[in-house]
């Protein structure tokens, strides 16, 4: 009887971390007959586990999600590492993040062996997960999303997806998903992108209309040591190609005596004018540049065309914004 219930609990742990195996690939696993696999597979439904059996050359078993949630079989370190994960998730900037992961790490903590437990609180006194500050133009992201993503990472099966990009640009987008890395306070999805024939991280709050469509593709390496160092460098390439320059009217010590350490970077034009390059991983960070710039300061701005548009655009809206019969306070030269 022990020896079956190991056999069951190993097969139940094969089907948790691959999305199909063939009928003859988890006998040979186990070490058993594809007759006496059928009957394990019996057992684990009447336990209340959902194991889809489909026939054919591409057929073969799948956990699928049941009517209710049956117990989960996890290793130690498994264990360990949710539970690391679900603290680190409650700052990550999830929708309702904060209330559900600590509610379900109470949840698991309490039901830990004392010295995996333990283990939880060393490493967790350890970590410290910078909480994720909600930016301007930011939205929370989908706990479900996430989920489904994961997934798809997880079985590497293409999917499809609508996605809106910095300044408004629109796209629908079909993908073979990698991995999903927390960074900068936000969550990347790093795939191969099938249209553009080529690696792409996308921000997953810029991301809809999510559908997966059951094609598994192959696996792929990344251009990188590992996902985390591709988003790095993708944020830092970002940084790099969204920069732009004010022209202030002012010599090059009178600015930097006024700016201090922001003034990095300026050079003179000429004895009145002065060159100031702004930068930053978005057109709302560029823009908030601008605050530094003295009042009565003119000024000129150069850069990438959606910048310039996207800078007219909210002076626009500024302007439109204070009253005609508002008293304005005039701007001396």
């Amino acid at each position: 009887m022990a020896e079956t219930t190991s056999r069951i609990l190993a097969l139940l742990n094969l089907l948790q971390t691959h999305r199909q195996w063939g009928g003859g690939d988890l006998a040979l696993r186990l070490g058993v007959t594809e007759r006496t696999l059928r009957r394990d597979i019996e057992r684990l439904r009447e336990l209340g586990y959902r194991v889809e059996a489909t026939r054919g050359a591409a057929g073969g078993y799948r956990l699928e999600a049941g009517s209710q949630l049956p117990p989960l079989l996890l290793t130690d370190d498994e264990a360990v590492m949710m539970a690391i994960g679900l603290r680190v998730a409650a700052t990550q900037g999830l929708s309702d993040g904060e209330q559900t992961t600590l509610s379900a790490l109470a949840k698991f903590e309490q039901v830990l062996p004392a010295a995996l437990r333990q283990r939880v609180n060393a490493v967790a006194g350890f970590v410290q997960p910078q909480p994720a500050s909600p930016r301007a133009g930011d939205a929370p992201v989908s706990q479900e999303l996430l989920g489904q993503l994961a997934l798809a990472c997880r079985d590497r099966e293409r999917i499809r997806f609508h996605y809106e990009a910095a300044g408004g640009v629109e796209s629908d987008r079909v993908v073979e998903p990698h991995t999903l890395v927390a960074a900068a306070r936000r969550w990347f999805f790093v795939c191969w992108d099938l249209q553009r024939g080529d690696w792409r991280t996308f921000r997953v709050d810029r991301m809809s209309r999510f559908f997966r469509t059951r094609v598994h593709g192959e696996p792929r390496n990344l251009p990188a040591e590992d996902a985390a160092a591709f988003v790095a460098a993708a944020l830092a390439s970002l940084r790099r190609r969204l920069t732009a320059e004010a022209h202030l009217r002012m010599p090059l010590a009178a600015m930097r005596e006024q700016f201090g350490p922001w003034a990095a970077g300026a050079t003179a034009i000429d004895a009145e004018w002065t060159s100031w390059p702004i930068s930053g991983d978005g057109l709302e960070t560029m823009l908030a540049s601008l605050v530094w710039i003295p009042a009565g300061v003119e000024y000129t701005l150069h850069g990438p065309p959606e910048f310039l548009a996207f800078a007219a655009e909210a002076a626009e809206r500024m302007r439109s914004a204070v009253p005609a019969n508002s008293p304005v306070a005039p701007v001396s030269d």
